[in-house]
């Protein structure tokens, strides 16, 4: 089954997109920065979001993964 049918899934996709883009943006600025708006813009607002929220964003990654390796 694939990642958008399976709600468990679309949101491991999405915790990792905002890990990702946040990290970039942490080790390359300006390669996120330059595209705030239109379609890339996605990347940089995921970014800020886990910038933003880091606290909550790691939370949902632990439980995440304890749900993944435990409840699976």
């Amino acid at each position: 089954m694939s990642a958008i049918f399976n709600f468990q899934s679309l949101l491991t996709v999405i915790l990792l997109l905002i890990c990702t883009c946040a990290y970039i943006r942490s080790m390359a600025p300006s390669l996120l920065d330059r595209n705030k708006t239109g379609l890339l813009g996605i990347f940089w607002k995921c970014a800020r979001i886990g910038e933003r929220k880091s606290p909550y964003v790691a939370v949902c990654c632990i439980v995440m993964a304890f749900s993944i390796l435990f409840m699976q």
